[in-house]
């Protein structure tokens, strides 16, 4: 979800992130204009269960008071989707043929919200984001 929204201390990720949705959304619609047959789908997930944030080349920026323990406890809390789940979701996507993939309840959630409020949503990151002083 990350290719939505951005957050802090992840500037390059969510630039990489938007990058490739831009990119995606781009082929798509060269492809349905070549009208050959062949499409393309980006697919934003939500929190998947897996090891990434454990395996993970983290750089925690103290200013944020969290340790990276702390934030592998967040995303292990946040993770809402098991593998398969995600996996069946993608295919489904993928045979409808759809634009546009979101994964797991939390990734509907993010799209909603930035949908709703484009430039309002980074208030309520700020708000929850912010360490407590």
């Amino acid at each position: 979800v990350f290719g939505l929204i951005a957050i802090p201390a992840m500037g390059a990720y969510n630039s990489a992130k938007f990058a490739v949705r831009g990119f995606t959304e781009a082929l798509r619609q060269e492809l349905d204009f070549a009208d050959i047959g062949v499409s393309c789908s980006v697919v934003c997930p939500g929190g998947v269960k897996t090891n990434i944030a454990r395996s993970s080349r983290m750089v925690i920026d103290p200013a944020y008071g969290k340790t990276r323990e702390d934030a592998v406890k967040e995303f292990d809390r946040a993770a809402l989707t098991t593998p398969s789940k995600a996996a069946k979701i993608i295919i489904r996507g993928i045979k409808g043929n759809k634009r546009r993939i979101l994964v797991g309840p939390d990734a509907y959630a993010i799209d909603a919200m930035q949908r709703m409020a484009p430039n309002g949503y980074q208030r309520l990151i700020q708000r929850f984001a912010t360490p407590k002083k």
